[in-house]
C-alpha cells in the first residue's frame, strides 16, 4: 500500500518507505553490480556538504589529507591476524591481471590500515616526525549478503583518518578529539543526535585496543552506527615495524588511531528526519536551502514575477543562501511544490503577481507552516528561518530518542521491549561476553554502546539486566541496523 503521493507509509513498512524515499527525492539508484548503488546528482550534494564540513574540522584540527591505493596485496592482511580474521568474510580480491594470473592476490581494500602503515614505517624515523595526522576520502568495498541503498552496500564512500603518536595518552587524545569531532557535526549538520561511548570487545573493530562509537535512534526505533574512532595502540605499529627514535634516544612502537565515517550518514539523515511526502533534509545540508517559485498567468506577470524571484535569489546567495529559482514552463505550481517537497528543500518561497505588488513572498517550511515573507528584509529573515528550522530538527529528534528511551529495565522488559517497540534500553552489564551473546540471541539486540558519562543514569546500576551477577558498567541495548 502506498499513500497518495507513491511512497509507502512509515508504519506500514519503513523498509519500502526508506527506499521509496531515497527514489523519490533522486539521492540514488540501484547499480547493475549487485549490491553497488549509482549515487545521484541530488544524493551527492548531500554527500559534498559533508565532505565541506567534515573535511574543514579536520584541517582545523591539523589533519592532512592523502590517498593511498586501492589494492593492497594480501599479504598486508595477514600481518595483524584480528585484523584479517576480521575483514576475511567480506574481503573482494583480484587474482587477474592484464590477462595473468597475479603473482600474489591483491584484495580491494575493506580499510586502509595495512597499506597506510607499510608507508608511515618508511616515513616515521624519530619523535620528531611525529604526530602524523592523516585522513583519506576514498571509496571502500566490503563483500555484503544484505545489502540497503546507503546503509549497506558492498561499495561506499567514506572518509578514514589514521594517525600516529609517540605515547598512549597522545593517541587516546586524538581518538576521543575525533569522537567528539564526529558528534559536534552529528548533531549540528544532520541534525542526529547520537549518544558517545566506547563499545564492547564484541562490537569493536578488528585490531583495535578500543574503539569508540556515536548511536544515533532511527524512526522505526533501530540503532544505527553512525560513525566510529578507534585506538589501535601498538598493533598495527608492531606488525608493520613502524619504530622511532625517542626523545631519550631509546626506540619505541608508534600509538596509532583510525576513524571514520561514510555516506551511511545520508541514511541516518533520511530515517531521522523524512516523513510519508518524501525527503526532509536539515537547511545545513540541504543543496538548495530556498527555492523560488514565480507563479504567472499571463506573459507580463511572468516577466515581474520572474524579475523579482532572481533578485530575491542573487541577494540570498551573497549572504551565503542556497537559492534557486524554478521558472520551468508547462509545468503548473501545484507540481513544483510536490517536486521539492520530495527532495526535502527547507523553504519554499512563492511569488505571484500580488506579492510582487506587496514585496512579500508567501513562505512554506517543509517541516509545516506556511506565512508571508517580506523581501525586503529576505536576507535577515530567510537565514534566521534556516536556522529555526535546524534547530527544531535536532529538538525533534532528540525527544523522539529520549521518549523512545528507557533506563533500568530488567530482564523480563529488556526482551519484552525489544520484540515491541524496541528503542534504546538501559542497564547493569557484567562485563561478560556469554551475556551479551546471550541477549543478542534472545532479543537481537546488541550493546551500541558503554556510554558516555553525560548519557548515563543518575543512579549507576548495580548488577547485570542478564545475570544479575555485579554490573561493572551501564550499557545501552538496541536493535540495530
Amino acid at each position: 500500500m502506498t499513500s497518495e503521493k507513491g511512497i509507502t507509509p512509515r508504519a506500514t513498512d519503513f523498509s519500502a518507505w526508506y527506499n521509496d524515499v531515497i527514489m523519490r527525492a533522486e539521492l540514488a539508484d540501484y547499480s547493475p553490480v549487485r549490491g553497488c548503488m549509482v549515487i545521484r546528482p541530488w544524493g551527492y550534494r548531500i554527500w559534498e556538504l559533508m565532505q565541506r564540513a567534515l573535511d574543514d574540522k579536520f584541517k582545523e584540527t591539523g589533519h592532512e589529507n592523502a590517498y593511498f591505493p586501492l589494492l593492497i596485496p594480501q599479504s598486508f592482511l595477514a600481518k595483524e591476524a584480528e585484523h584479517v580474521e576480521g575483514f576475511a568474510p567480506e574481503t573482494a580480491v583480484v587474482t587477474h591481471g592484464g590477462g595473468k594470473l597475479l603473482e600474489e592476490p591483491l584484495v580491494i581494500r575493506p580499510t586502509s590500515e595495512t597499506i597506510i602503515y607499510s608507508m608511515l614505517a618508511k616515513w616515521i624515523q624519530s619523535y620528531r616526525d611525529l604526530p602524523v595526522l592523516l585522513n583519506q576520502w576514498a571509496n571502500i568495498v566490503r563483500w555484503e549478503l544484505r545489502t540497503r541503498l546507503f546503509l549497506r552496500t558492498t561499495e561506499f564512500l567514506w572518509q578514514e583518518g589514521h594517525t600516529a603518536h609517540a605515547t598512549a595518552p597522545e593517541a587516546e587524545a586524538e581518538t576521543l578529539l575525533i569522537l567528539g569531532l564526529y558528534r559536534e557535526f552529528m548533531e549540528q549538520w544532520v541534525a542526529m543526535p547520537v549518544l558517545t561511548g566506547v563499545k564492547t570487545d564484541a562490537e569493536r573493530f578488528a585490531g583495535a585496543v578500543r574503539t569508540y562509537g556515536c548511536e544515533g535512534l532511527m524512526q522505526d526505533n533501530k540503532a544505527l552506527q553512525a560513525g566510529t574512532s578507534h585506538f589501535l595502540g601498538q598493533n598495527f605499529a608492531r606488525a608493520f615495524d613502524v619504530q622511532f627514535q625517542t626523545a631519550d634516544g631509546g626506540m619505541d612502537y608508534v600509538w596509532s588511531t583510525s576513524w571514520g565515517v561514510s555516506t551511511r550518514l545520508i541514511g541516518g539523515l533520511v530515517m531521522t528526519h523524512s516523513d510519508d511526502v518524501g525527503l526532509v533534509c536539515p537547511p545545513q545540508l540541504a543543496p538548495y536551502q530556498v527555492v523560488l517559485v514565480p507563479i504567472w498567468k499571463s506573459d507580463a506577470e511572468r516577466q515581474a514575477t520572474m524579475e523579482v524571484a532572481q533578485r530575491v535569489r542573487l541577494d540570498l546567495q551573497r549572504v551565503g543562501v542556497r537559492a534557486h529559482v524554478d521558472g520551468r514552463e508547462g509545468m503548473k505550481p501545484g507540481a513544483k511544490y510536490y517536486e521539492w517537497e520530495g527532495r526535502g528543500v527547507p523553504l519554499r518561497l512563492e511569488v505571484g503577481p500580488r506579492d510582487v505588488a506587496k514585496d512579500q513572498a508567501m513562505a512554506a517550511r517543509r517541516t509545516g507552516g506556511k506565512a508571508p515573507l517580506g523581501l525586503g528584509d529576505a536576507t535577515t529573515t530567510v537565514p534566521q528561518l534556516l536556522a529555526e528550522i535546524q534547530a527544531d530538527l535536532l529538538s525533534r529528534a532528540r525527544e523522539r530518542r529520549e521518549a523512545h528511551s528507557v533506563r533500568g529495565v530488567t530482564k523480563d522488559e529488556l526482551i519484552a521491549r525489544m520484540e515491541a517497540e524496541a528503542g534504546f534500553a538501559y542497564a547493569g552489564f557484567c562485563g561478560d561476553g556469554a551475556c551479551e551473546q546471550a541477549i543478542k540471541e534472545r532479543t537481537k539486540a546488541t550493546v551500541r554502546v558503554l556510554p558516555d558519562p553525560e548519557f548515563r543514569s543518575p543512579e549507576a546500576p548495580t548488577r547485570c539486566v542478564w545475570c544479575d551477577r555485579p554490573a561493572l558498567a551501564e550499557a545501552v541495548w538496541a536493535r540495530a541496523y
